[in-house]
């Protein structure tokens, strides 16, 4: 095995030097990168690190097997040469106004040139977010083809149906006072919860006050946008969101008992159409799965409703879950505008969503909806009506599309 930079004792990272100060102080919500300062959450150089956690995040596991097995050295730093990003992204006001972004890094993608130096000099210095560009092949825009729905631009939707999109990935960096304040919870209460409820995995938690930037290990974000992407600067482009959450069942298997993927290519169909029309569409999919509750719990749920006296029925929707996992859904949504935040976005045009709480939430903090689009009727498979009803009972549209806020001055939707 590679024993590189190892030692015989183990080191605790929540037993720092009492006299020593972090050699990259965070300033969150500065006005650059560099006085904001660079996320360092290596776990080579103790002295270096100014966040909890570690880089990767829920990857981090899967490192140190790669260590443990010596198949990686735990002291490489990753070669950064020609990984810039493929489109530009901001920055925006809302990168710098206080408590606006508190979840992700909104210069994560800027490291290799923002902190070029001082990765030259052996910082182990990491981008927590990448930005490439990718095609989208999915049979539902081939059938909205077929259908005359959409059309082969050679631009957005090329001939063989395949749609041209920017693709960016998102590691969670939490700002603990700005997710405490977002929560409306005391950021030490925050802290101790979050220790106690990870066994202590992160005793930095409750001994490191001075450190407030937190690397959780938890799944991240994916963003696809669609059309020309420097059209977000400008407040007059028309834009098309669909925010999805994950449904490994639905989305990648297309297991009949939800809405899911239905609900994501009826998203992504409108998002081509905005496109098309000189717009924007995005579609931002996070990692929640099972409404955060986890595709194991998810799954005892499935089989609880199946097996009620009665059969599956909308009434006891919400029940089986609670009576598995405690509660109907954990997927507070009150970092999810975070990612709006970031590409700049201050009005979505037309909303692909049915959910009261991603609404809320989204103009709860200060961004503007004009049109809601429920999925159509026609798109929902039999085995998910029960949701459906559910859903609609609990607070959700229902399909009836409506209007929330009125769109800025000069703004017509394209029919």
């Amino acid at each position: 095995m590679n024993r590189t930079n190892r030692t015989d004792h183990i080191r605790l990272t929540s037993h720092p030097d009492p006299n020593a100060k972090v050699r990259f102080p965070i300033h969150w919500g500065a006005p650059t990168a560099r006085e904001r300062g660079p996320v360092i959450g290596t776990v080579s150089r103790l002295g270096d690190r100014n966040v909890i956690g570690s880089h990767g995040g829920s990857y981090a596991l899967y490192r140190a097997l790669a260590v443990s097995s010596g198949t990686l050295d735990p002291i490489r730093r990753p070669d950064l040469t020609n990984t810039h990003p493929a489109a530009a992204i901001g920055p925006f006001p809302q990168w710098s106004e206080p408590r606006r972004i508190v979840s992700l890094d909104p210069w994560g993608h800027l490291v290799a040139d923002s902190f070029k130096s001082e990765i030259g000099e052996g910082f182990d210095i990491r981008p927590t977010i990448a930005i490439t560009r990718a095609r989208l092949d999915l049979v539902e825009m081939r059938d909205a083809i077929a259908a005359k729905r959409i059309a082969a631009d050679g631009h957005v939707v090329h001939q063989n149906g395949s749609v041209s999109v920017v693709k960016i990935a998102i590691d969670p960096v939490w700002y603990l006072p700005g997710i405490a304040e977002r929560f409306g919870v005391t950021e030490k209460s925050l802290r101790h919860t979050l220790f106690e409820q990870t066994a202590g995995m992160f005793p930095e938690l409750v001994t490191r006050p001075d450190l407030q930037v937190f690397l959780p290990p938890i799944g991240g974000t994916t963003v696809y946008l669609f059309g020309d992407v420097e059209k977000l600067a400008d407040p007059r482009t028309l834009v098309t969101c669909r925010i999805h959450d994950e449904c490994n069942g639905s989305d990648v298997f297309g297991s009949d008992i939800c809405t899911c993927r239905p609900y994501l290519a009826h998203g992504v169909e409108l998002c081509i159409e905005m496109a098309q029309a000189g717009g924007t569409g995005l579609i931002v999919y996070n990692r929640k799965e099972g409404r955060a509750l986890g595709e194991v719990t998810k799954f005892l749920v499935y089989n609880a409703r199946k097996r009620h006296v009665g059969g599956d029925r909308a009434a006891s929707y919400f029940a089986s879950t609670e009576g598995v996992a405690g509660v109907r859904d954990m997927r507070f949504q009150e970092l999810m505008p975070d990612t709006l935040h970031w590409l700049g976005i201050t009005h979505i045009d037309r909303f692909a969503s049915m959910s009261d709480m991603k609404i809320n939430a989204v103009r709860d903090q200060g961004i503007t909806i004009g049109e809601t689009v429920a999925l159509p009727e026609e798109l929902v498979p039999a085995d998910a009506r029960v949701e459906i009803e559910a859903k609609v009972a609990a607070g959700y549209l229902g399909g009836e599309a409506f209007r929330t806020d009125a769109p800025s001055i000069g703004r017509t939707l394209v029919e």
